[in-house]
């Protein structure tokens, strides 16, 4: 038995060509580009896994369309703010002198989910070259969606964000919630109202491994679930099913744009 959850035996299988059908019902259509958040075991048992997944959805967008992933390195961080677990103080400098430095063709993604990690290193998907929160992308517009990822802010304009903002992608949430929204950060970093703090990663300069510290914005997801509900009842979402996964598609820009308003507004009031 394969690693997919136990199978429910009063639903339909589902195959490459089913989730592709679904994607079209919810309006992925051909030429599209689209940024994909995703779980798995949602979707229910899948003919091929993960794989079959990425294969619908790149049928789905045809060879002029464009997806993309998060690849995020979340463990390539200052140890001093891991929370889950924590390490013992005396382990800090350690971790920071061997942390590995990220290199966009081995260094695997953390918790995105297996959809993602088997599309970083599906055939032809390039990677942006961010220590912590890279994306993988896979069509016509990869090499320039991914190009440009400066340091810092690390998911501000100048980021494959900011590409898919500019050439007004879609955003799919295939089976998962607005949490998992990376729109909204692009929202954070352009909303004026978001503070900086220190941050620290291990990566390649010049081909040499360092410890880079820089500053960033203080990203905060713990709002995401709330400008979700309101961004639903705008009616700008459309909502559908993907094989047993509630899934919803939606507009990249004019959905950056309402987040960033709705951070502005009640973050500003809240402070």
């Amino acid at each position: 038995m394969s690693e997919q959850a136990a199978v429910d035996k009063t639903a339909q299988p589902n195959t490459v060509e089913t989730i592709r059908r679904d994607l079209e019902r919810l309006g992925l259509s051909t030429g599209d580009t689209v940024i994909v958040h995703s779980s798995l075991s949602a979707i229910g048992w899948v003919c091929g896994g993960p794989v079959a997944v990425v294969q619908a959805l790149l049928v789905a967008v045809g060879p002029q369309g464009t997806v993309v992933m998060p690849a995020h390195t979340s463990d390539n961080s200052d140890p001093a703010e891991w929370r889950h677990p924590p390490v013992p103080t005396d382990w800090l400098e350690t971790i920071r002198a061997a942390m590995p430095a990220f290199e966009a063709d081995i260094s695997p993604s953390r918790g995105m989910g297996r959809i993602a990690e088997c599309f970083r290193t599906y055939p032809g998907t390039v990677r942006s070259d961010h220590p912590q929160v890279s994306f993988a992308a896979n069509g016509r517009e990869a090499g320039g969606i991914t190009v440009d990822h400066v340091l810092t802010p690390s998911l501000g304009p100048d980021t494959p964000l900011g590409a898919l903002y500019r050439c007004r992608s879609k955003i799919l949430l295939l089976g998962v919630g607005y949490d998992r929204c990376t729109a909204f950060h692009l929202a954070e970093a352009t909303s004026g109202v978001v503070p900086m703090v220190g941050a620290g990663c291990a990566m390649l300069d010049a081909g040499a491994r360092v410890w880079r510290w820089f500053e960033d914005f203080d990203y905060d997801s713990d709002d995401f679930v709330q400008i979700g509900a309101d961004l639903d009842a705008s009616g700008g979402v459309t909502v559908g099913q993907v094989g047993c996964a509630t899934s919803r598609l939606m507009g990249f820009t004019g959905t950056v744009d309402f987040a960033r308003d709705w951070v502005r507004r009640r973050r500003r009031l809240a402070a």
